[in-house]
């Protein structure tokens, strides 16, 4: 993309050396230049790369030009033109019908535009014609400004308002995201039945089941799928298929294993800055479920689907840089700087908040749970998984980092990335302490242990996540990175669509405990 090359020409030339080569004033239009192109107040048209957008259809034959948008939640939503019916005006903006999104306009108001990103596209893998995927933000006509509640517009006002507190010029982040794959699932919800029953020739509950007249065994059991070698791995060539259908939409792949559940696994995404991550993360989910879908397979991002078996994550590395030097190395502790320690302790004093956006289901609080390596306990420490913030082992300055390993899928990767770098920001706005580290099994302390150590915790369920995001909002808002209508209208949207409809339903387990009371 042309954006990705400009960006990595510059940040292979040192700044000195760049200020040798160029006056002043070809640095200030360079940086102008990234600033307008990211953080526009204004929709603009880069003529140039829509050149190269319609270059680009011309030589792939492009037939149908597809825009999709996020919503709040983090879904998809897309409407196609044929490429013919397309020029560079519609660049400038396509009307939509806003009211039909949930927890966005009124129906008196549902008027919208579609802004869509000349630097963000590929071609989709699964359509029978030639069809183009491009990214695209929302325009406010009734305040005249980047919608704020499109959560694109919300990573990039994150992104504006780092760079414009002087502290660094880009956040990397790089999101390792896990993931199930089933043969089916059944579900249901009724006014006398709550039910759902998943099912993979992977689960240890089919050991005696006969396929065909035939059980092949080599199955991994429950918290047994972590690198065991096929047959037991069923899923080596399904995954290796996501991995070739990933590079094929532009994503970098690197690792690709089974995970520690059943039927679980995870394929490895080079990092980006905050935007191209979590853009990403849209990318992955859809190719991995199409995958599994053309494979007669069902797959899923949900954080907890299995009882007893482990959950799956979305373990978030962060890093900032400015002028082409990592900022979170340096000389404290295990060779980060004091600025990361700083980042550190922001987000740790604001995580119970953050877990609105990072752990954005109910079904998030069944995953941080002890027992499943899932890390509900809020403190850091090197190596060590059972902390929720890990600092891996790595021997190179540039590799330097911290894992943020309480995030999940369910979550909207721009509103969690925004979260995540507010809350740090913060931290180094103000130089908050993050305490001693960890060292020890923090899956081995019983909850009284933990009370008794004042180690805190993160809310144990979605109601509590979102409550503490209104008691401790304010960090959001600075920059105008988070707005209080968007933080009033997500509260909202999870306590109508999410909250009281779980809170209102009877539980399976509640008839084993109760119906005999």
């Amino acid at each position: 993309m042309k954006i990705n090359i400009i960006l990595k020409f510059f940040k292979k030339l040192s700044f000195n050396s760049l200020q040798s080569q160029l006056n002043k004033n070809f640095v200030e239009l360079r940086e102008n230049f990234i600033l307008k192109r990211y953080f526009m107040e204004k929709p603009a048209v880069d003529k140039k790369a829509i050149k190269q957008f319609f270059d680009f259809c011309k030589e792939n034959e492009v037939e149908f030009i597809d825009f999709r948008v996020t919503d709040i939640k983090g879904i998809w939503h897309h409407f196609s033109f044929s490429a013919s019916s397309i020029d560079e005006s519609s660049f400038e903006g396509i009307p939509f019908d806003g009211s039909s999104f949930p927890a966005w306009q009124p129906v008196h108001q549902s008027d919208m535009i579609l802004i869509p990103d000349p630097v963000r596209y590929f071609i989709d893998p699964f359509t029978a014609d030639t069809t183009i995927v491009v990214f695209c933000d929302v325009w406010d006509i009734y305040k005249n400004k980047p919608y704020e509640k499109c959560p694109r517009s919300i990573i990039k006002r994150a992104m504006k308002h780092l760079n414009e507190s002087g502290i660094g010029d880009v956040a990397y982040f790089g999101p390792e995201n896990e993931f199930f794959i089933f043969d089916s699932i059944k579900m249901k919800d009724s006014v006398n039945c709550q039910y759902y029953e998943i099912d993979t020739e992977e689960g240890e509950w089919n050991r005696s089941k006969e396929y065909e007249g035939v059980n092949l065994g080599h199955r991994p059991g429950t918290k047994g799928g972590y690198f065991p070698v096929a047959p037991v791995d069923s899923m080596v060539d399904l995954r290796a298929e996501i991995v070739k259908v990933l590079n094929q939409v532009g994503l970098e792949t690197f690792i690709v294993h089974h995970e520690v559940a059943q039927g679980q696994g995870e394929v490895g995404v080079k990092f980006g800055d905050m935007l191209e991550a979590a853009d990403n993360v849209q990318k992955l989910k859809y190719v991995v479920k199409m995958v599994a879908h053309l494979n007669g397979k069902t797959a899923t991002f949900m954080p907890k689907p299995l009882y007893g078996d482990n959950g799956s994550g979305m373990h978030t590395h962060i890093s900032i840089w400015k002028k082409g030097k990592n900022l979170f190395a340096g000389n404290a502790y295990e060779g980060l700087s004091e600025m990361a320690m700083h980042f550190l302790g922001g987000v740790l004093k604001h995580a119970r908040s953050i877990a609105a956006f990072t752990n954005a289901s109910t079904n998030s609080y069944k995953r941080l749970i002890p027992g499943f390596e899932a890390p509900s306990i809020l403190t850091y420490s090197a190596q060590n998984r059972s902390a929720s913030i890990r600092i891996p082992y790595n021997s190179g300055e540039k590799a330097k980092r911290m894992e943020f390993r309480f995030p999940d899928s369910s979550s909207n990767p721009y509103l969690a990335f925004a979260a995540l770098l507010m809350g740090g920001l913060d931290g180094i706005i103000n130089q908050i302490d993050p305490g001693k580290p960890m060292e020890v099994n923090l899956f081995e302390l019983t909850l009284d242990e933990i009370r008794e150590k004042g180690i805190k915790q993160l809310p144990h369920t979605l109601r509590s996540a979102i409550e503490e995001m209104l008691l401790d909002k304010e960090f959001y808002k600075v920059g105008q990175v988070f707005s209080e209508e968007f933080i009033q209208t997500y509260k909202q949207y999870k306590f109508e669509t999410e909250i009281w409809p779980w809170e209102a339903r009877p539980h399976p387990f509640e008839f084993i405990t109760t119906y005999s009371c």
